[in-house]
Parts: C-alpha cells; sequence; structure tokens
C-alpha cells in the first residue's frame, strides 16, 4: 500500500514539474519588442523600480524586486492595498512600476493605474490577459499566461506564478548584462555572505605583517630557524638575504626531511635547504584566489610580496582563510 501510495505521489510531482516546465518554455517566444521596452524603460528610470502585486503575484512581486535590488536595479515592493492608504506616498513620477496580476482585473493593482499615470510613473505589467485592464493601461506589457495551471482544479496559482518569476529574472538579468554589472559589483549587494566575501576579501585584508612575518637570512643556522617558525606559529618561515629580500622559504615538512637526513641543525645555514622559488601572493589578489594557489599546490601558507616577487609586505595561512569564512 505505501509503495502504490508513493508511486501516486511521484507521478502528481512529475506531472507538475512537466506542466510548469512547459509554460516557462513557451514564454522564450513572447520575448520581443514590448520586452525590448521594459528593459529601456527600467535602464532609462532615474528614480526606483517598484514592484507591486496582491496575493500570490504579490509574493512574487517581492522576489523580482530582490533580485533587481542584487543585481543593480534599485527596487522595491510595494503593496497594493497600502498604495491606496498612503503608500502611494512613496512613488514618484521618476519611477517605474512594475505590476503583477493574472487576470489584470485585480482591483487593488488596477486602482493605483489612474494614479499612477497622473503623477507620470511609468508602469510594465504582468498577466495573462493582454487585453485585461492592467495591460491596456500599462506602456509595456509582458505575457506571462498559461494555458492551465498545474493545480489539477486550475485554480491555485502554479504555472501563472512561475512564469511571472522567471519573466522577472529574465528582466533582471538582461539589465546586469546590459549594464555590465561585475561579479565584484553583486558582492558589494551581498556582504555578509561567504559570495561576498570570497569576491570583496583581499590577501590584504587577512595577512599578517610586520613582526609577525617568520624571516631569517640565508646565513642563519637551521637552530635559529627552528626558534623562528616556532615563535611565529605559521610551520614556515621565510629566507632572505643581506639585504631582506625573498630568498626563498622553509616548512616544517623541509624541516622532517632535514631530520631525516641528519643534518646538523648548528652547522647548516638555511641558505642549503631553502626552496628558491616558493608560491607567493599579492596584497591585492582576492583571497579566494589565495586559497585557490594554497588547495593547488597542497601548501598552507603563502608569502606575500610586491610586484618584484622579492619584497615581503606579509604572510598569508590557511587559518586566517579558515578563520574569514573564505575556506
Amino acid at each position: 500500500m505505501a509503495s502504490q501510495s508513493s508511486s501516486i505521489h511521484a507521478a502528481s510531482a512529475r506531472r507538475t514539474i512537466s506542466m510548469e516546465a512547459a509554460a516557462v518554455a513557451e514564454l522564450e517566444a513572447r520575448i520581443d519588442a514590448a520586452f525590448d521596452l521594459a528593459c529601456e524603460l527600467l535602464l532609462a528610470c532615474e528614480g526606483r523600480v517598484i514592484v507591486t502585486g496582491m496575493g500570490k503575484s504579490g509574493h512574487i512581486a517581492r522576489k523580482i524586486a530582490a533580485t533587481l535590488s542584487s543585481t543593480g536595479t534599485p527596487a522595491f515592493f510595494v503593496h497594493p492595498g497600502e498604495a491606496s492608504h498612503g503608500d502611494m506616498g512613496m512613488i514618484t513620477g521618476a519611477d517605474v512600476v512594475i505590476a503583477l496580476s493574472n487576470s489584470g482585473e485585480v482591483a487593488e493593482v488596477v486602482s493605483l493605474m489612474p494614479l499612477l499615470k497622473r503623477i507620470g510613473a511609468a508602469i510594465i505589467s504582468f498577466t495573462g490577459n493582454p487585453s485585461s485592464t492592467l495591460a491596456t493601461a500599462s506602456d509595456a506589457h509582458l505575457d506571462t499566461g498559461v494555458e492551465t495551471e498545474a493545480c489539477p482544479l486550475n485554480l491555485a496559482p502554479t504555472s501563472s506564478t512561475t512564469t511571472a518569476l522567471v519573466m522577472g529574472d529574465a528582466l533582471a538579468i538582461a539589465l546586469l548584462e546590459a549594464r555590465g554589472f561585475t561579479a565584484e559589483d553583486f558582492a558589494f549587494s551581498h556582504p555578509g555572505g561567504t559570495l561576498g566575501k570570497k569576491l570583496l576579501l583581499k590577501v590584504e585584508d587577512l595577512m599578517q605583517t610586520g613582526a609577525a612575518v617568520p624571516r631569517v637570512s640565508a646565513t642563519s643556522s637551521l637552530s635559529e630557524a627552528l626558534l623562528e617558525i616556532s615563535a611565529k606559529g605559521l610551520g614556515m618561515t621565510s629566507v632572505t638575504d643581506e639585504a631582506g629580500k625573498l630568498e626563498g622559504i622553509f616548512t616544517d615538512g623541509d624541516l622532517r626531511r632535514a631530520l631525516d637526513a641528519q643534518v646538523d641543525i648548528n652547522a647548516t645555514s638555511m641558505g642549503k635547504l631553502i626552496h628558491t622559488r616558493p608560491k607567493t601572493a599579492r596584497p591585492g589578489m582576492l583571497a579566494a584566489e589565495a586559497l585557490r594557489i594554497m588547495e593547488e599546490h597542497e601548501i598552507t601558507s603563502l608569502l606575500v610580496t610586491a610586484d618584484d616577487g622579492r619584497e615581503i609586505i606579509g604572510v598569508l595561512h590557511l587559518m586566517h582563510l579558515l578563520h574569514a569564512g573564505i575556506a
């Protein structure tokens, strides 16, 4: 019985997904001059983009406003019912209003049209009825209609809200590309998340500098290097020439190999033990890129140098990236 019930549920789910996918696929043929006009109105907007809708369309409108805002088009949601009771004051003639209604006849949304036209705000509508009051009152109408809802009763907004959401995404991405919006721009809208950290934090924001950087000279003994490695706690030390320029690096892995070879720790100079071409980073490099270098070469630290690769500016360790949430 349980198996039969599960198969019924799965069939229902597949039917819903198939119907909504088909509804979305039909949108492609509707990307026409009206869509271009909607993009031009939004690109020319000198104010803010206001997205509005009632009920389920309102929920989709909120998401569209959030997507626009995070991709370079400042937008916010205004509830159509609240707009009729004071929130119209949030909208100016410099704004563009995107209004969502599958029927195009929702009273709370339609009642705003004369007011919006009076103040001079441009209107873009998403409806399933190109002949509706909302569609004909708009400067640009985008057809998001569906033949039938995924709901077997053809009542609950399902396919129609999906097409409206996808049309909103299509607008947002078209605008993103038209504005030349970059990954770094996106990060500024998401500074608190992992993505923002990866796209904003640079090596110079996390590296240790000054006395915190382990250093010994090429003429120092291995025993002196051991003391420096232990004191700085990074499992490595830089090795420099007489002028303080980078000669190489010595790690705890190198130490194990040296001890296995029974090297005299007091008589052996660092110049004989170092890696002379260590992997390095630059201060302006993204921290995420520094992590990629560490992972690719299976190392836990990078010396940070100037462009000449020899002037030591700082050191970046994997633990610094972990603490910052990059790794």
